[in-house]
């Protein structure tokens, strides 16, 4: 095949300003390296992220754990801190061009891309295709076999596919599998063996049944904040290394695995939920008593830290736990809510959720826009009971077992509580910034032994599950796209994004160079033979390659 010197490329210079560069080179690849041409690129909110951080982006920094800078300086597709870089992480390729040394993969195959290198930090996230390394929306990509495998699994985020699917679907495979990570991750429901733990302690509170908390390991070093000498003796009966400090406010922030806290008062609870780690799980036992009035906690680091919040209305630290689920998958009969149901990731959830195997499940899928919502009915085909709904001109009532929350709102998480039955999942899948907090309403939610989650991106795993699902016909992964581009449409179609005017996925073909953003509506006006080979208006495969016969 035929490589050419230049390519376009949409690429971000600094916050807020992004351009289509026409004159971008194309490198040839080193010995470690892959040339891969795109074939497809799915367009994401999370792409406008990048946009307004830029390098304020955690993901979008320099990698400080997991690989050598002499090896980072090899590669050109690395673009940390203040370079410019190539947004697009959702997306199809095909090799062309391979170095000598590359050993997992060879010319000819199409692969679709694991973005999340979960195995190379950076400060306080992971290093990211799209983000620090260059990503898909430009025609050609250098990508290098030392960063794309994951040396501690002995797998490649480069996944092999065949051409059963559309290229839109198997580009689409990324988001989805964001979506299911959410109900299929495993949830942690003990202390952590070799953890670090706080334990607080107000006055007057008896401690019990925290030694029975150890039964899975104990922490490597508890940090203890008592009122009076009994309970610090008591806690010495644990048998673990101690210490003991006088100011909750003078411990590090964020780094605790574990946090029990004996007591009710709301302001030591918010100087808590300071102290969590990534992965941390925080334990208030009320012991009977009430908190005085609705605490403020950090709802975004539920998303992207994996924080957890338990408790107990009673005296047994031991009781939280049990409310954790094993993972964040629907349940027989849950009374599913969904808030945000008809944007692009609202749409995967609730067919996702259509699909499960689950019996006797009843959905409630709610938006804002009855555009959007129109678009939900449209691709919504099933016997299952399901009320699509606008909330803002038919308030829903009544109580719920489970929530998806997917629009940015810290009130959608408050008012999941109040709608709450007993033993509610609420799935956090929206990225609500890390800094932002949210009053609460803590009572009700350990009355009812709530249990918020959430997670951010995907693994290798998630994705061939969902390749699995798409490939048996359990999924129609090409139900949620709702417009297609070339090259020249491509920052109109992050506008579309950003703007919310579209219902669906954008889908972007970068070799198509000059075909504008175009909506599936709109298609019968532009190329009536592609609208022909839609399926009552949805994408599919023929209409896909129809296109692509037609432009080319």
């Amino acid at each position: 095949m035929a490589i050419p010197s230049i390519q376009s490329a949409v690429q971000v210079f600094e916050p807020g300003l992004v351009g289509l560069n026409s004159r971008k080179s194309v490198l040839s690849p080193g010995p470690y390296q892959v040339l891969v041409r795109v074939e497809t690129v799915g367009l994401c909110f999370s792409d406008l992220k990048l946009l307004k951080q830029f390098d304020k982006h955690p993901r979008k920094s320099q990698i400080i754990s997991g690989i050598g800078n002499e090896i980072l300086k090899e590669i050109p597709s690395y673009k940390p801190d203040l370079q410019p870089t190539v947004p697009g992480h959702e997306t199809l390729c095909t090799i062309i061009a391979a170095g000598e040394k590359v050993t997992r993969h060879r010319v000819g195959q199409r692969v679709i891309i694991q973005a999340d290198y979960r195995w190379l930090k950076t400060d306080g996230a992971n290093a990211a295709f799209g983000y620090n390394f260059e990503g898909a929306l430009q025609q050609y990509i250098i990508m290098d076999e030392r960063i794309f495998v994951d040396l501690g699994k002995n797998e490649s985020g480069l996944i092999t596919v065949d051409e059963k699917l559309s290229d839109s679907a198997y580009a689409l495979i990324e988001p989805w599998a964001c979506v299911e990570s959410s109900y299929i991750t495993l949830e942690r429901n003990a202390i952590l063996a070799g953890g670090k733990m706080l334990i607080a302690v107000d006055a007057d509170v008896r401690i019990e049944n925290l030694k029975q908390c150890f039964a899975q390991g104990k922490p490597a070093l508890i940090t203890v904040h008592c009122q009076n000498g009994k309970q610090l003796k008591s806690l010495c009966n644990l048998r673990a290394a101690i210490v003991a400090v006088d100011d909750l406010e003078l411990l590090t922030n964020e780094a605790f695995d574990d946090i029990i806290y004996f007591g009710s008062d709301a302001e030591t609870i918010e100087l808590l939920n300071d102290k969590i780690a990534a992965g941390g799980i925080i334990n208030i036992v009320l012991g009977g008593k009430k908190i005085e009035r609705e605490v403020s906690i950090g709802l975004g680091r539920v998303h992207y830290s994996r924080t957890r919040w338990i408790g107990t209305a009673g005296s047994d630290p031991r009781e939280s736990y049990k409310i954790i689920p094993q993972t964040g998958e629907i349940r027989k009969a849950d009374k599913i809510f969904i808030a945000g149901a008809a944007g692009p990731m609202g749409q995967m959830h609730t067919i996702r959720l259509l699909c499960s195997d689950v019996e006797d499940v009843s959905i409630t899928a709610a938006d804002i826009d009855d555009v959007r919502l129109g678009a939900l009915r449209a691709k919504v085909k099933t016997d299952k009971p399901i009320c699509i709904i606008n909330s803002a001109k038919h308030p829903v009532t009544g109580k719920f077992s489970y929530f998806v929350i997917l629009a940015p709102v810290g009130a959608l998480i408050a008012q999941a509580i109040n709608d709450s039955s007993e033993g509610a999942l609420i799935n956090l899948f929206a990225g609500i910034p890390a800094s932002i907090r949210q009053e609460m309403d803590l009572n009700r939610y350990i009355e009812n032994k709530c249990f918020i989650f959430g997670s951010s991106g995907s693994r290798i795993s998630d994705m061939k599950i969902v390749l699995d699902k798409a490939l048996a016909g359990k999924l129609n992964i090409d139900l949620c796209v709702d417009a297609v581009s070339g090259m020249a449409g491509a920052i109109d179609g992050i506008s579309a994004v950003e703007n919310r005017t579209m219902a669906g996925k954008i889908v972007v073909y970068p070799q198509m160079e000059k075909l504008p953003l175009i909506k599936l509506s709109d298609m019968k006006g532009k190329y009536p033979r592609v609208a022909d080979k839609l399926n009552n208006g949805l994408w599919t495969k023929e209409a896909e390659q129809e296109l692509l016969d037609s432009v080319s």
